[in-house]
């Protein structure tokens, strides 16, 4: 399951992680955002203890989405070192995609 990511909780889960984190910027809202949920869970359960998974809500985290200029969701993106690495924007992906991307950055 991903981690719930929030504005108190985001410097230690992703720009401190010793680990490549992905975050998926979403909002209940979002029907594309619902729809890749199940795959962002998967990518979690796969890549624990290489990687982490978290979920930003727009709504109630909206200064992360402004900081990362997030402006259309669901907007993945992929951190090392506390820094951006890459950026998908969009419901077009598979798990496959998505974790491989991730373990990429490891």
């Amino acid at each position: 399951m991903a981690l719930q990511l929030t504005e108190d909780n985001f410097e230690t889960e992703v720009l401190s992680a010793d680990v490549p984190v992905l975050v998926d910027f979403w909002a209940e809202w979002c029907g594309p955002c619902k729809s890749v949920a199940p795959i962002v869970d998967a990518v979690a359960a796969e890549t624990e203890g290489k990687a982490k998974v978290g979920k930003v809500n727009i709504d109630e985290a909206q200064s992360l989405a402004a900081k990362y200029g997030i402006q259309s969701i669901p907007t993945f993106l992929f951190f090392k070192d506390g820094e951006v690495k890459e950026t998908i924007v969009g419901a077009r992906l598979t798990q496959d995609g998505l974790k491989e991307k991730l373990e990429s950055l490891a």
